[in-house]
C-alpha cells in the first residue's frame, strides 16, 4: 500500500522541526503522500508543497482545526483544501484568536501551584506566538525539571483537573468541517482513540460529523494500540468513511511513532487519498 502520512506538525504550531527539514525526513522514510497539518494554521502550506517536490514527494494541503465537542477538545485534519479560500483563513484566524489569553490563565493556574514564569518559558519554545499551546508548556516543565518528559508532564500537569489546565472553546465542529468542504477538501476526524467518550458519545460524534459533510476517519495513527486500528475500521466501515493514515509526529525526541513508519490500512478500506486524487500536487522529482 502507498505509504501516505498525512498528519505531523512543524514548527509553526507545536513541531520542532521546519517544513523543509520534515519533507526530509519523511522522503528518508519512505513516505511517497505527505502532508503537514499544523494546528489551526495554513501559513507553512506553501513551503511544505515546495519542500515536497524538492524531495520528490506528492503532497496534499493539511491542517488539524480544534474543535469543542460535548465538553471537550476534538481535532479534525482538512485534508486538500484550496489553501487561499477565504472563509477557512477567516475561520482559522477566529480560532487561533484565543490562545493567547488562555496561555496566560494556563501560566497562573501554574504560578498558583508554585511553578513561575511559565507564560515566558513556554513561549520561547512557540515558533508561532499565535499558536501557543499545551506542547509548549509542556516542553518547557521538562527544561525547567519539573518533570522528565512531555508524557509524565500530561500525567500531572495541562490536562482537565490538573495544574494547569484551561478549558478554552475552540470551533463548532459544523463550521470546522464546513470550512474545509467548502475550501474543497476533505475532513477527517483526528486519532479517534485519544477522546474521553461513551460509545453513546462517539456515536454522536460520528454521526454529527457525517451529517455535516466529514468523510473520513484516521485508523492508522501514532496514537492508536494495533487493537485500535481494528476498532476504527469497523467505524470506517459502519459509517461510510474513508479512512487515513498519519504518525501525528511532532518531534524527533517526542513522537511515540517515526514520521512514515506506520503500518498500512487495512485492504478493505478506502484511502482518502483515492477520493482526493485530483487534489494531490505531484513531485517535481520521483
Amino acid at each position: 500500500m502507498l505509504n501516505a502520512d498525512l498528519h505531523c506538525h512543524s514548527v509553526i504550531s507545536d513541531g520542532t522541526l521546519t517544513p523543509e527539514a520534515l519533507a526530509i525526513r519523511a522522503k528518508a522514510n519512505g513516505v511517497q503522500l505527505w502532508a503537514l497539518t499544523d494546528h489551526d494554521e495554513i501559513s507553512g502550506q506553501l513551503r511544505a508543497a515546495a519542500a515536497a517536490r524538492a524531495a520528490g514527494l506528492n503532497y496534499l494541503t493539511g491542517v488539524e482545526i480544534s474543535v469543542s465537542f460535548l465538553h471537550q477538545t476534538i481535532h479534525i485534519v482538512g485534508l486538500g483544501f484550496d489553501v487561499e479560500n477565504l472563509a477557512l483563513k477567516i475561520g482559522l484566524q477566529k480560532t487561533r484568536g484565543g490562545r493567547g489569553q488562555r496561555a496566560v490563565e494556563m501560566a497562573d493556574d501554574l504560578a498558583k501551584a508554585g511553578i513561575a514564569g511559565a507564560y515566558e518559558g513556554a513561549l520561547k519554545f512557540a515558533g508561532n506566538h499565535d499558536l501557543i499551546s499545551r506542547t509548549h508548556f509542556a516542553r518547557f516543565l521538562v527544561e525547567r525539571g519539573v518533570c522528565r518528559d512531555t508524557n509524565e508532564v500530561f500525567r500531572k500537569y495541562l490536562t482537565p483537573g490538573k495544574p494547569g489546565f484551561v478549558e478554552h472553546h475552540w470551533a463548532s465542529l459544523k463550521n470546522a468541517v464546513q470550512w474545509i468542504t467548502q475550501a474543497g477538501g476533505m475532513a477527517v476526524i483526528a486519532h479517534p482513540a485519544r477522546y474521553k467518550l461513551s460509545s453513546t458519545e462517539e456515536f454522536a460524534l460520528f454521526t454529527e460529523f457525517k451529517g455535516h459533510g466529514g468523510q473520513g476517519v484516521e485508523v492508522v495513527t501514532g496514537s492508536h494500540s494495533p487493537a485500535e486500528y481494528i476498532s476504527y475500521a469497523d467505524s470506517a466501515r459502519e459509517f461510510g468513511l474513508a479512512a487515513s493514515r498519519g504518525s501525528d509526529f511532532h518531534s524527533p525526541d517526542e513522537s511515540r511513532t517515526e514520521i512514515g513508519t506506520l503500518p498500512d490500512l487495512p485492504g478493505d478500506l478506502t484511502p482518502v487519498w483515492e477520493l482526493l486524487a485530483d487534489r494531490i500536487q505531484t513531485a517535481s522529482v520521483v
